[in-house]
């Protein structure tokens, strides 16, 4: 016990995001935050689920936070929880977009392994997915950045290491994280449209498709074959959308 106090004690306050909470026995719960400097930190946050305890009111998601934690295997015991600002307040498919991060997080990242840019580029998200214009293209950058800080984005080479012909067509190998040209006529993307994504246009408004068939190629290895929730949730609200514009009609 006095070494985890003296542990706990020397810890300096981190900066962290909530990504996952769910109920642990009476009063705790089980929390994947998401920390500035130790990565994914998976904790138990006593008594949170009190109903009028401090804690409960800050351990939200969208909330940044100052925590710190003690305990020497992968399941730590978080000792302060406070708020460092203001959450972002998010509604509809923003919320949902932010779901879909936090869900690729806890499914792809390793526990405790620093990843300081997917924290700060998960910073900039959440104000973007506040503006629907943005949210495309905030969430591919995103997406390329946790892919290559997991040494997992793709490389723009032909699996024998060529460089991508303009005017070919390529399907992504996710296995080799490069390309592989087909027949013409066959379904791919076109090398063109791929080396424009190689020098970094990830935000381009007429690339938004083939950028998104490849972030989610990409990521697919990490993810495993289990449905994200976040998807099915997306899918929910736009079937909703066309049921009310039917009607409305």
């Amino acid at each position: 016990m006095a070494d985890r106090q003296s542990e706990a004690s020397d810890m300096q306050p981190q900066p962290a995001y909530l990504l996952h909470r769910r109920p642990y026995r009476e009063t705790s719960a089980l929390v994947d935050m998401l920390t500035l400097d130790h990565g994914l930190v998976r904790a138990v946050a006593r008594g949170v689920q009190r109903p009028r305890g401090r804690a409960r009111g800050i351990l939200q998601p969208f909330m940044p936070l100052q925590v710190t934690w003690s305990g020497r295997r992968e399941l730590k015991t978080l000792n302060m929880i406070e708020a460092s600002g203001s959450p972002t307040l998010l509604a509809g498919e923003g919320v949902i977009c932010a779901l879909y991060a936090h869900e690729i997080m806890v499914r792809c990242l390793p526990r405790e392994l620093p990843v300081e840019r997917v924290f700060v580029h998960y910073g900039g998200l959440l104000p973007a997915l506040t503006r629907p214009a943005e949210r495309a293209a905030a969430l591919r950058r995103f997406e390329i950045t946790l892919l290559t800080e997991l040494d997992a984005e793709p490389v723009f080479l032909t699996e024998t290491e060529q460089p991508l012909d303009p005017h070919c067509h390529y399907v992504y190998l996710s296995h080799a994280r490069r390309f592989r040209a087909v027949a013409e006529g066959q379904k791919g993307c076109e090398g063109r449209t791929l080396n424009l994504l190689a020098h970094g246009d990830w935000e381009a408004a007429g690339l938004a498709g083939v950028a998104k068939w490849l972030t989610r190629a990409a990521l697919s290895p990490l993810l495993g074959e289990t449905p994200l929730r976040s998807r099915m949730l997306m899918q929910q609200l736009y079937t909703q959308r066309q049921q009310s514009k039917a009607a409305a009609d």
